[in-house]
């Protein structure tokens, strides 16, 4: 009997990780308490939107300054951005400041229900791609949409499992099942997880990553939240590598029927 032995290594525009658990920055209730986040989930890539830093006060700090980032790397984030205008600047600020040629690219035009625009996502991904820079473009669960960004390069999608901080869970999981039984690059369920059982799934349906960020912000104890999800991961990865079994409409014995004694 075969057992994974070997590190079960993601590859993500060239670079290995260990961890399928991506982190974000947002909604912590304290610098101490995000950091606490990290080191739990054991994760290596963190998610930091730029246009909600304040870099007009170089004085003051951020969390470019708050974050080791020889130890996780960074992966500058759009959130903000609704044209693909918008998006294609930040990035181009994001590597001018040397952080990262890694951009997750985010376009979402309104406020409410915070869904991304699929159009201006794939104009700014091809400018982008033409730039060299790594895209990690954030999507409806779209199987079509995410053909194409595939087609113009990019080195992921992340197509969303609910609505963005809704902790729905995955809404969409048809759709992306779609997507991953297609995809030629990585697919990371980002948006909509809620707990650790929603990342599980997520992994056992052939996800290759998650992106987490309010499901343990905004937990009642996040740091523990972020050890439960990251355990979650680990489990559904496993899952999905050992092959569950098939569903079916009757019930089978999980005993032996053959040599059973019987009454005569």
């Amino acid at each position: 009997m075969q057992v994974l032995s070997q590190p079960d290594t993601l590859v993500v525009g060239g670079v290995e990780l260990r961890s399928r658990l991506f982190t974000g920055t947002g909604r912590h209730r304290s610098e101490e308490e995000m950091l606490a986040c990290l080191e739990a989930s054991g994760c290596e890539v963190v998610t930091v939107a730029l246009r909600r830093l304040d870099l007009d006060h170089p004085e003051r700090k951020t969390l470019l300054d708050l974050i080791d980032w020889k130890r996780y790397r960074c992966l500058p984030n759009t959130a903000g951005c609704s044209t693909a205008e918008d998006a294609v600047r930040v990035a181009r600020l994001a590597r001018s400041m040397g952080l990262s040629d890694w951009v997750k690219l985010e376009v979402i035009p309104e406020g409410m229900h915070l869904l991304p625009d699929p159009v201006e996502t794939l104009k700014a991904a091809e400018q982008l791609v033409k730039e060299g820079f790594k895209v990690l473009p954030y999507i409806n669960a779209d199987p079509v949409l995410a053909r194409r960004l595939e087609e113009v390069g990019t080195v992921t999608v992340m197509p969303l499992g609910s609505p963005i901080g809704s902790g729905n869970g995955l809404v969409t999981q048809e759709q992306i099942q779609i997507i991953i039984d297609n995809a030629r690059v990585p697919v990371v369920v980002d948006a909509g997880i809620g707990g650790p059982a929603d990342a599980a799934l997520a992994m056992e349906i052939g996800a290759d990553a998650v992106l987490v960020n309010t499901a343990i912000a905004q937990a009642a104890n996040p740091p523990l939240m972020a050890e439960a999800i990251r355990d979650a991961v680990s489990a559904g990865r496993r899952g999905f590598l050992a092959g569950r079994i098939a569903r079916s409409a009757h019930a089978t014995p999980s005993s032996p029927t053959t040599g059973v004694s019987r009454r005569s």
